[in-house]
This record gives structure tokens, C-alpha cells and sequence, in this order.
């Protein structure tokens, strides 16, 4: 099993390190079988986030053929700024890493029956801007929640989405909740519960599905 987190040019750090740390762990719980990687598009090189310069090593190419799941961040940067004056804004970063070789692997990692494909914070918006998951359930930072509806995703405010191979998380802490998610989807809950003590963190909120009654309006 594979845990591929994606870096791209601008990604958010935390989007990174939490989902890594979470399922590095998780993977200490199951003897190792569980290899989490951070990966690019372009291979192996160094990656400069959208935080102060920030940088992380990619240490292997995103593969899609692998089995798991595929984590893409979202960036981190400013919100407001007028592009034309050099200023590259969030939603700039989101969509030039939409419009790389990025989009084309995670095309073909849609297309892997044993894959989970996985978007904390804007990495979901990353996956609707590149046409990947149209009439899709999924959840973004509050910022983005309009962009996602206007490339044609069904936006859900909710802490974690899981619409089968499609598992997204909101703002930027959100990673945590979907590493364990991911977790407890292919371990149980026994292993997700040592993580959570080890970390001290408890999962928010519910993950959302689209299962089960629909809620009368009150």
C-alpha cells in the first residue's frame, strides 16, 4: 500500500506534513506495510512551498499505478492580489498546478480501481480545475467553496467528504482528519485510535457521505 503526497510549485507545508506525519505513524502501527512517499509530477527534485520559501524534497515521481491513495495539497499564499502585477495568489497556484503534468497522472490515478484519490484544502480544487471530479461530492477551504460549484462539483461544507474514491478534507488542519479517515478506511478502528493517542488529536466533525436519510430542513 502507498501513501503519495503530492508537492507541486506553492503547495501549503501543513497540507504535507500532517497528512505524512499522520500515516507515518499509522504505518509504525502495521509493521511498515503502509509506504508513504512525497512525490512529484516531474520526479525527484526539491520543492519550493508557498510559505516563506519554504522547501521539501520529492523523493520519487507520482506514480498512478500504485495501489492507495494519492494526496494532493492545497498552496498557500496570498488570497487577494492582482495577478498581473506579479502577485500569485492562491487560486493562480491552484490552477497553474492544474494545468501541468500533474493533471495528467492524476487522470490516469482516477482511472485505478485501487486508488484513492485525496484533496486537502485547495488540492481539491486542484483536481476540479483540471476536469477530474465534475458532478463529484467534495469539500475545499470556505474560500473555495464557490469555485468548486462553479466548475460543476457538488460543494459540501463539511470537515471530510468521502465519496468513495474521492476522499477531501477542508481548511489547511483538515489534513489530519483525512489521514486518519484514510486510516480507518483501510485499517480499522483500533489502529486510528493508537495514532489519535499518539498525537493527542481527536478527529472533528463527521465525515460526510452521501448515505443514509436525507436531513427536512429545520
Amino acid at each position: 500500500m502507498h501513501a503519495q503526497i503530492v508537492l507541486y510549485d506553492g503547495f501549503d507545508p501543513f497540507d504535507v506534513i500532517a497528512p505524512f506525519e499522520v500515516l507515518a505513524a499509522g504505518s509504525d502501527c502495521v509493521g511498515g506495510e503502509l509506504e508513504v512517499t512525497l512525490v512529484s509530477a516531474e520526479g525527484v527534485r526539491t520543492v519550493v512551498s508557498g510559505t516563506r520559501g519554504l522547501t521539501l524534497a520529492a523523493t520519487d515521481q507520482l506514480d498512478p499505478a500504485k495501489p492507495g491513495a494519492i494526496i494532493v495539497p492545497g498552496a498557500s499564499g496570498p488570497t487577494v492580489g492582482d495577478p498581473d502585477e506579479g502577485v500569485e495568489t492562491i487560486p493562480v497556484l491552484l490552477a497553474r498546478a492544474a494545468q501541468t503534468d500533474l493533471a495528467v497522472l492524476l487522470a490516469k490515478g482516477f482511472d485505478n480501481p485501487e486508488l484513492i484519490m485525496a484533496g486537502v484544502c485547495g488540492g481539491s480544487l486542484v483536481m476540479a480545475m483540471a476536469g477530474l471530479i465534475e458532478g463529484r461530492h467534495a469539500v475545499t477551504h470556505h474560500l473555495g467553496l464557490d469555485v468548486l460549484d462553479a466548475t460543476g462539483v457538488r460543494a459540501v461544507a463539511a470537515r471530510v467528504v468521502d465519496d468513495g474514491n474521492l476522499v477531501t478534507a477542508g481548511g489547511v488542519t483538515s489534513g489530519l482528519d483525512l489521514a486518519l479517515h484514510l486510516l480507518d478506511r483501510w485499517y480499522g478502528p483500533r489502529v486510528t485510535h493508537a495514532v489519535e493517542v499518539l498525537f493527542e488529536y481527536e478527529r472533528r466533525g463527521i465525515v460526510w457521505r452521501a448515505t443514509g436519510r436525507e436531513p427536512l430542513e429545520v
